[in-house]
């Protein structure tokens, strides 16, 4: 028994039921039991897979789990609105460099993964590198062995993964291993110091995420401000003044975190 699992089959055969626009049979019976008066109501056994009903309605399904102990559990599922697939056409293309993460238990099984990822990126002929990148980010397990190749294409990928399958070094290749409990990823940012004429201009040309947090940062100085946030990011203000540099600094590392964020870096704290 799945104890405290139990309905989770049935809420994900539902969900699926309801994307396939199909109600699907009822397992191992062939035909009704005659201890129910199936003619007295509207339920009937299904016996066959057959087409969801098309009543004009969002479609809906109530599942039930029953515990082992007795306990009784009711969802109501409602099907999600349709939403439009974003187009490849539509996102920019890839500008700069790019990170693809690997990890391992161990150097021998960080070499292996290094050598499938290898494999797959050859042989792919629709990935794209962003995707790749984000994948391998946002959905898979961070072991104790890592390593990371950064490249702006294809060639760059595949050169870091054969150095890192060998165990050579390379240089757009890191590697390491983690030492001690983690808490989670920290983003320190920097105070007053750290900036310098043309900060961040490569970013605002390279990631859109990091433009767009940008300009969100603009507006809300704006009406704060007698100088332009983007003017001075590309050269023409002030950085000198102490009340220009510590706000442009501010937007910097907010949009920074957005843009690392966005890969699937994403921090348990924030100081600075």
């Amino acid at each position: 028994h799945t104890s405290a699992a139990a309905g989770v089959a049935g809420m994900i055969k539902m969900v699926l039921a309801m994307r396939h626009g199909t109600v699907p049979a009822t397992l191992h019976v062939t035909e009704p039991t005659p201890q129910v008066d199936w003619a007295s109501g509207a339920a009937k056994l299904v016996t066959e897979h057959v087409p969801w009903p098309e009543t004009g309605r969002v479609r809906r399904a109530a599942v039930s789990s029953f515990g082992i102990s007795g306990t009784n559990a009711h969802v109501i599922l409602e099907q999600a609105a349709a939403t439009e697939a974003p187009s490849r056409e539509d996102r920019p293309a890839l500008a700069g460099a790019l990170p693809w993460v690997v990890s391992g238990r161990s150097a021998g099984a960080l070499r292996d993964q290094a050598a499938r990822l290898r494999a797959f990126a050859a042989g792919s002929q629709d990935a794209e590198a962003v995707d790749v990148g984000w994948s391998l980010a946002s959905t898979r397990a961070s072991h104790e062995h890592r390593a990371v190749v950064v490249a702006d294409g294809w060639d760059g990928f595949l050169s870091g993964l054969d150095s890192l399958a060998a165990g050579e070094p390379a240089a757009h290749v890191v590697s390491g291993e983690v030492s001690g409990a983690s808490e989670g990823v920290v983003f320190v940012f920097p105070g007053q110091g750290s900036q310098w004429v043309g900060m961040a201009t490569e970013l605002l040309r390279a990631s859109p995420v990091f433009a767009a947090s940008v300009e969100r940062c603009a507006g809300a100085l704006a009406p704060h401000v007698d100088w332009d946030l983007l003017e001075v990011l590309r050269g023409g203000g002030p950085l000198d003044r102490e009340d220009v540099v510590q706000p442009v600094l501010w937007a910097v590392m907010v949009s920074l975190a957005e843009a690392w964020r966005s890969v699937g870096v994403r921090p348990s704290a924030v100081i600075g």
